[in-house]
C-alpha cells in the first residue's frame, strides 16, 4: 500500500542526525528520499556500533531512502545533481548558513532551476541572527536554550540529557514545515525555502520554562524530579523498581491518599488544591514516598490502574523493546540490509487508516544505487497548470 508522500520526491543532502531525522520522517510516509552523500560517506558511517561493519545508528536513521554518492565540486556529478533537481519536489541540507551558495546551490539557484522546489534548511543556531556562522551541536545547544540549566538534581551541575533532542525536535520541526510548504506549493505552484535551527527547536520545548518566566520574570529554578506545575507528578522509588505516578488531578489525588491509608491527607490546606501541593511538593512527595517504598512495582501497578491513576513503571530498553503495548503498537520493524543482514529498527509512531507509512527498506550501503539512480532519475517537473485553492472552489 501506497504511504500518504508516495510519489513526492527528496533530495538528502544532509548528515549527522538532524537532516537526516527529516529525511527519516518524509520517507517513513513513503516519499522516495534520495540520500547523497559525497565519496568517503555520511560521517556518521563512523558511530559506533557496527553491525558487520555499518553503523548501527546510521543505519536506523536512514532508513527507508536509496543512496547515491555525488562530489558536488565535480562537474558530472554536479550536473546528475541538477538533474536530479529537474524532478524533486524537496531538497533537505543542514550544512553551515552560506554553504550551499558557495557550492552555487544556493535558494535562487534552485528555484530558477525548478521553481516548485521546496528547500529544507536545519543549521546549528539558524540562517540570521550573530550567532548565524557557528557550527552547532545538540550538546552546546541544550546548553545555550536553557535546557540544561533546568535539568538534573536540585543542587547538581548542569545535566546534559542523554536524548539528542536539538537534533530531533528541529529535525520534526522541518519535517512540518515542509509539509506546510507542499501544501502552499498547491494553491500557489510555487515552491519556497523552509528552515529551522537546533536553538530555535530546543527552546521552543521549553513550554513551561517559558510561561514561568514570562510570568514573573524568574529564572526558573531546578526541580529535580519534580514537575513546575503538577504535584504529585514524578517517580518513586518502590521495594524493587522506580514508578512514576501521575496524581496530581484532584480525583487521581484522592484516590492515592485513600490507597495510602492516609484519606485525610486530601483535605490538608497544605495539598488541598494542585497549586498547594506544587508549593508543598517535597512534603508530599515524602509522605508518599515512604508509603510506595513498602511495595513492588507489580503491586502498585495492579492497584494503581484498578484506580485508574496514570501510572508506569521505569523500563530499561530491553524492557522497553520487549513491552507488549510497543509491541502492539509495532514500534519494533525488521528490514534487511545489503551488507549486515536483518536488523532490527524502529517502526513507525504515526498511525493512518487510509495511507499508512512503514518501514520498506533498510538504508543504504555506501553508493548502494549509483547505478540505479543515475540510470533512471526521476523526470522533470511539468509546468505548473496550477489548482484552485480550496475557498476558490466553494465559490
Amino acid at each position: 500500500m501506497a504511504g500518504p508522500l508516495d510519489g513526492l520526491v527528496v533530495l538528502d543532502l544532509t548528515t549527522h542526525l538532524s537532516g537526516p531525522f527529516c529525511g527519516m520522517q518524509l520517507a517513513d510516509l513513503g516519499a522516495d528520499v534520495i540520500k547523497i552523500e559525497s565519496p568517503q560517506g555520511d560521517s556518521m558511517r563512523g558511530a559506533p556500533p557496527f553491525i558487520e561493519g555499518e553503523s548501527a545508528p546510521f543505519m536506523l536513521w536512514n532508513r527507508n531512502k536509496r543512496g547515491i554518492r555525488l562530489d558536488l565540486k565535480d562537474a558530472a556529478d554536479l550536473e546528475t545533481f541538477w538533474e536530479l533537481v529537474d524532478g524533486a519536489d524537496v531538497v533537505l541540507e543542514n550544512f553551515r548558513p552560506g554553504v550551499m551558495k558557495r557550492l552555487g546551490l544556493g535558494w535562487e539557484t534552485l528555484s530558477a532551476r525548478n521553481p516548485q522546489l521546496v528547500l529544507g534548511s536545519i543549521s546549528g543556531f539558524g540562517q540570521t541572527g550573530p550567532y548565524a556562522g557557528r557550527g552547532g551541536f545538540d550538546l552546546m545547544v541544550q546548553a545555550m536554550s536553557g535546557l540544561m540549566s533546568v535539568t538534573g538534581p536540585k543542587d547538581g551541575p548542569p545535566y546534559r540529557i542523554p536524548l539528542a533532542i536539538s537534533d530531533v525536535g528541529a529535525g520534526l520541526y522541518l519535517t512540518i514545515g515542509i509539509l506546510a510548504a507542499l501544501q502552499a506549493r498547491q494553491a500557489t505552484g510555487k515552491g519556497q525555502w523552509v528552515e529551522t535551527s537546533l536553538l530555535e527547536a530546543t527552546v521552543s520545548l521549553g513550554v513551561y520554562e517559558a510561561a514561568n518566566y514570562f510570568a514573573n520574570g524568574k529564572r526558573p529554578e531546578k526541580l529535580g524530579q519534580a514537575h513546575r506545575g503538577s504535584s504529585p507528578y514524578q517517580v518513586f522509588q518502590t521495594l524493587d523498581g522506580w514508578l512514576t505516578i501521575g496524581g496530581a488531578q484532584q480525583n487521581f489525588f484522592r484516590k492515592l491518599c485513600a490507597m495510602i491509608g492516609k484519606p485525610e491527607l486530601a483535605d490538608d490546606a497544605r495539598f488541598r488544591t494542585n497549586a498547594d501541593r506544587v508549593r508543598n511538593n517535597d512534603l508530599i512527595v515524602d509522605l508518599l514516598q515512604a508509603e510506595v517504598l513498602k511495595r513492588s512495582t507489580a503491586d502498585w501497578m495492579t492497584a494503581l490502574e484498578a484506580e485508574g491513576i496514570p501510572a508506569g513503571p521505569v523500563l530499561h530498553h530491553d524492557e522497553v523493546f520487549a513491552d507488549p503495548q510497543v509491541l502492539a503498537r509495532g514500534m519494533v520493524a525488521e528490514v534487511e540490509h545489503a551488507k549486515a543482514g536483518r536488523q532490527k529498527t524502529l517502526g513507525v509512531p504515526i498511525k493512518m487508516s487510509a495511507t499508512p507509512g512503514g518501514v520498506r527498506r533498510a538504508a543504504p550501503a555506501l553508493g548502494q544505487h549509483d547505478d540505479e539512480i543515475k540510470h533512471n532519475k526521476p523526470k522533470g517537473k511539468k509546468p505548473w497548470s496550477g489548482r484552485q485553492s480550496r475557498s476558490r472552489q466553494s465559490r
